[in-house]
Parts: structure tokens; sequence; C-alpha cells
């Protein structure tokens, strides 16, 4: 189990209730009311911690090693999944996954970012940013959706789309672009969550759809709080700050109209119970996809350009 710097003190809990356990395994000795104390000292030590985050330990949460990423849900939530690779013009990138798969025999269409379990598999997934062919994956992916009447859910968790010269080269910019206007304007059900980082236009790409959805320890803006902190304080040693001024957090998302659900976690985070977590977005899933088949497509696609045109605020100045 592994601790964020702020959860101290459930660490020094956890310890000595493990020191307990090892004492009482070595002398024979009954422990047991100790123990339950202990338990009880650390659900309520974890109820207080969790009571009012701060929206740099969100961040902190949804990059926790151990939480669930995009294959995690897809192996829980969905049936005979199919991975499809590959977006017949480079190469297949790691880092989107996505193909066709069952939820409670309903066919869908699902996709994601995919950050890596180890160093390893995160270095082969390039730590879930995405280079353009994986964002023209997916676009081929929700066309083959589209083409065979498949409702389509994306699962967003990346640092940012990958930065690096040779994305640019092969046209970053413009695939995801191009995901922005031919999402809209699909005819089938899009579903897109963000179970992690949602971070600027990475996550953009495959975020535009009829319902866009928030867990609750996510975050969901144009740049990290560390590259914000860096441009506008040169220096890495505000981010906490920077976090707070970017209005980053689930609350802080669906209070601006920019997400439709946010999607509670468990007590501890979506790692301290994965399937519970997985359960909830299921359930979410099945109560949401019935009703957006109901609508015709020129309904979904006038709807999500009503929703994302309302966006944002402005003030008109006359001269």
């Amino acid at each position: 189990m592994q601790f964020l710097d702020f959860e101290k003190p459930l660490e020094d809990l956890y310890a000595q209730m493990n020191k307990l356990k090892e004492m009482a395994a070595k002398n024979n000795v009954d422990v047991t009311g100790s123990i339950r104390e202990l338990e009880t000292s650390i659900e309520n030590t974890r109820a207080k911690l969790y009571e009012n985050l701060t929206p740099w330990q969100r961040v902190q949460l949804s990059r926790h090693p151990e939480r669930p990423y995009t294959l995690y849900y897809i192996e829980k939530i969905f049936q005979n999944f199919t991975e499809l690779y590959g977006d017949r013009q480079v190469k297949d990138d790691k880092a989107m996954v996505g193909g066709m798969a069952e939820l409670n025999g309903m066919p869908v269409m699902v996709m994601g970012q995919q950050k890596g379990i180890n160093t390893k598999m995160r270095q082969m997934r390039n730590f879930g940013m995405a280079n353009p062919e994986g964002y023209r994956k997916a676009l081929r992916l929700m066309k083959m959706a589209e083409k065979f009447n498949r409702p389509i859910v994306t699962l967003i968790d990346t640092p940012g789309a990958y930065p690096g010269l040779e994305a640019e080269e092969r046209g970053q910019g413009e695939a995801i672009a191009r995901n922005l206007f031919e999402m809209v304007n699909l005819k089938v059900p899009v579903i897109c969550i963000i179970i992690g980082e949602g971070a600027s236009g990475g996550a953009l790409g495959i975020g535009i759809g009829d319902k866009v959805v928030m867990l609750e320890n996510t975050w969901y803006t144009v740049i990290s709080p560390e590259s914000c902190s860096s441009i506008l304080w040169r220096s890495w040693n505000y981010k906490e700050k920077a976090a707070e001024q970017l209005k980053l957090t689930s609350e802080d998302m669906s209070g601006f109209g920019l997400v439709d659900d946010v999607i509670a976690e468990p007590l501890g985070g979506a790692h301290a119970a994965p399937e519970e977590m997985a359960e909830s977005i299921k359930n979410y899933l099945l109560e949401t996809l019935p009703a957006l088949q109901t609508l015709t497509p020129e309904q979904r696609i006038e709807q999500r350009i009503e929703k994302f045109s309302k966006m944002g605020f402005y003030d008109e100045v006359s001269e």
C-alpha cells in the first residue's frame, strides 16, 4: 500500500497495526481488541482527511500509482472486449487502446488512454501521452462504431498529448482538431468519462460527447499545475497555488457547466476500492445510455453543438 504525503497520519496508523500483528504472531498474544481500536482510528482518520481535500490533493489522488487505469475498467465493466489496432497510416499507438465490447449485452465501442502499471509498461505506453496516430486510431474506431450503430465510451486519463517534435511533424494539432470536429457530428451516443488526469488537448481529443463525466477525484484543465507554475512563477514550487487558481476539480468543472455529471469515488479514492468504482461507472453507463439512444442522430448533434457553444464566459464591450 502506497501513501501520499497528506496521508502520513494513515501511514503511521497502518505501521502501528502491522507491528502489533507481527508481535502477536511472534509471541502468540491475542491483540484483537487493540487491532479493532486501530481499525476504527484508521477509518475515522481517513474520513477526516478526505472530508475537505484541496485541489492539489485531488491532483495527487488522480495520479496515485495504484489507481485503476483504462484497461482495468474495460475488463471489469465490459464483456467480450476485442482490441483493435493501428491508424492505417503510421503505426499502432500503445498509449491509446480501444475496441469492440459489450455492456450487459449491448454492443459498444470503448477506448481511452492507458498509462501502464509498471515502469516498463509506462515506457511502452508513453505514460498515456498519445501521438497523432493514437488520435487517428481513436477516430477510426469512432467511425466504425458509427457505421455499425454502436454507442461510444471514452475513458480519459492523460497528462496531455505527446509534445515531441516527431509528433508535431506528423500533425498532432491537426489530429486532435479533426477529432473535435468529427466527434461533434457523430450520429451515435458518446459518453466521455475522465478517470484520472484530463489535461489539455490530449483529453479533448477523445472528450467531446453527449455526456462528459468526471470521477470525483480527477482534474480537467488546459495545463497541469506544475507546468502552469513553471510558466507563471518560473518554478514548480507554486504548483499547489496553481492547482487552486486553475479551478480544475470535478466540483469546479460541474459548477462551470463544463461537465455534465460527477461520479462519487469510494472513501480513500478509486484505488481504495477499484471494483466498487468500476461498478459505479457501469451503473452510470447503464442508466445513461438508454436515454441517449432514444434521441435521433440529428437531435444528438444539435444538442452537442448547443452544449459546447454555451461554454465559457465573455463580455461584449460597446465602442
